[in-house]
């Protein structure tokens, strides 16, 4: 026999199964090419062919002539079949080694290793060479009874059901607390430039006294440096920062035993510090019976958090449509397939029934109406309307005579069809738009990953400047402290000047950092 080589070429510019039937068609009337098979989605040609007469770089040109892209792909091992079995019956060391030699002289294995511990075989094959049901029959006549790994077919993995939950949770507490200290702040805001007003005419109307009055209330100290505003503030504060920012928390302490940097750091370093620099400086207010209130960062935590976990919310709730549709594909591939035995002239001998994972190419497939195309392959015999709406989205059925390709997944209607298996297992156009979609979603977008770098410089960053900033205002205020004075809103003598120089350079980096967080989300 004249020796075949085997080759893979990636084909780019393929949009339909005609493209498909165009570059077969063109290519078997080449000489020395013995065999090709194209598959549309994974847009890989594969090519047996003489070596003698032609080799790998002249049949990427020739597709290339037909219009394609084409290059030759240099591993050739992506067209080696994986198989994992469960193997039972195995007692010793002696029967690993009897079932691992017996493969391995087999034709068309290439590796295989059988653990005892868990009883499981793995073997790469040839499929030229060899099927998943001829390693298994070799197997069972050495006598051991032996079974497919069972492939977990509902995307489990895929489901984001819990993560949504656990977000929308997040967000609905955080936006709940949020809101009234957002008007509690405002409120306060509005009230102090009415006040400004009212202190620069020197003559309050009825109205602006009231507004007087109803701030006041609010600056009304329940305990000496304890105001109305900053209790309420601290009140709302709390369950946030615990409910809310739970996930935070969980998320920053691992990235950081990584020693990485990410998104989670930083809200967690701006929403803690921000809380607890309030609630000291509160502390340290009560215990000075300090007249003047202090200024608090509280309205930060929640706010931050409404927004970021908003943001999360949407992106796991988007996930999870595309991993339905996934899940949904998945549903979509048969189980089972019938195997049948053909005599001289077509004849039917035997069908039996085996799991989609056992087909192997080049065996015949019975098809019966009704029924869901096992694998993809080409028509033998009979004639049949196929419902093939979920690759093309086409609502009409389309007509298949002996030479048509079938796709698996598709849906036979009224009549008997018999089919030559030519992509099976990870090689059907439905598991490749499977694989498709998996990459897709567990793939971030360059943009992501771009960002993701930078936050694992600007977190340092950021600390860093907000330390720069601190030592920067107290070696200021002790130099020349008439500026910090100047800038210190509520300095009153009551306090050493050192302690208002440290006190407002805390307030200077605090500042930064709380200010800088939110900036990242800009980032993401």
């Amino acid at each position: 026999s004249k020796s075949i080589s085997k080759c893979y070429v990636q084909v780019t510019g393929m949009t339909c199964a005609s493209c498909v039937a165009n570059i077969e068609r063109n290519l078997r009337r080449e000489d020395g090419i013995h065999s090709i098979l194209v598959a549309l989605m994974a847009g890989k040609a594969e090519v047996r062919y003489n070596p003698a007469v032609i080799h790998p770089a002249a049949i990427a040109e020739l597709i290339r002539e037909l219009g394609f892209g084409a290059t030759v792909m240099e591993n050739c091992g992506e067209g080696d079949g994986i198989l994992e079995l469960v193997v039972r019956g195995m007692t010793c060391a002696s029967c690993v080694h009897k079932i691992e030699s017996t493969l391995m002289k087999t034709n068309g294995v290439l590796y295989c290793s059988v653990a005892l511990a868990t009883n499981k075989a793995h073997i790469k094959y040839d499929p030229e060479a060899i099927g998943p049901r001829d390693v298994i029959q070799v197997i069972k006549d050495l006598g051991f009874t032996t079974s497919l790994v069972k492939k977990d077919r509902s995307a489990s993995h895929l489901d984001h059901k819990q993560e949504i939950r656990q977000w929308k949770r997040s967000f609905v507490v955080s936006l709940v607390f949020c809101i009234p200290v957002m008007g509690l702040m405002i409120y306060m805001m509005v009230m102090d430039s009415q006040l400004s007003d009212a202190h620069a005419h020197h003559n309050m109307s009825t109205e602006e006294m009231e507004a007087l009055h109803s701030s006041m209330v609010l600056e009304y100290q329940l305990l000496p440096g304890l105001s109305v505003m900053n209790f309420l503030s601290f009140l709302f504060c709390v369950p946030v920062q615990v409910f809310g920012g739970w996930h935070f928390y969980i998320q920053a302490s691992r990235a950081l035993r990584h020693r990485t940097a990410n998104m989670d750091v930083l809200v967690v370093l701006a929403t803690s510090i921000a809380f607890l620099y309030s609630s000291i400086i509160l502390l340290v207010a009560m215990a000075e019976r300090a007249k003047v209130n202090p200024v608090t960062f509280f309205d930060t935590p929640p706010m931050l958090f409404v927004f970021i976990s908003l943001g999360r919310w949407l992106e796991h709730v988007a996930k999870g449509k595309t991993s339905e549709a996934l899940a949904r594909l998945i549903s979509l591939q048969a189980t089972e397939a019938t195997i049948v035995t053909l005599g001289p002239d077509n004849v039917l001998l035997s069908e039996e029934q085996v799991d989609v994972e056992l087909v192997q190419r080049g065996d015949i497939v019975k098809v019966v109406p009704g029924g869901k195309f096992p694998v993809d392959g080409r028509v033998i015999e009979g004639h049949s309307m196929v419902d093939e709406s979920l690759i093309t989205g086409e609502a009409m059925p389309v007509t298949k005579k002996p030479g048509s390709t079938v796709i698996a997944g598709s849906i036979n209607q009224n009549g008997s069809l018999l089919i030559s298996a030519t992509h099976v297992g990870a090689d059907t156009t439905l598991s490749q738009i499977v694989k498709l979609v998996e990459e897709a979603q567990t793939s971030k977008a360059p943009i992501q990953q771009f960002a993701d770098k930078l936050s694992g410089y600007f977190v340092p960053f950021i600390v860093a400047v907000s330390v720069v900033t601190l030592f920067a205002w107290i070696i200021i205020g002790f130099v020349d402290f008439e500026i910090v004075e100047k800038y210190f809103l509520g300095y009153t003598k009551s306090i050493s000047a050192a302690e208002a120089i440290i006190r407002f350079a805390f307030q200077a980096s605090i500042t930064v950092l709380c200010i800088a967080c939110p900036c990242s989300l800009g980032l993401a």
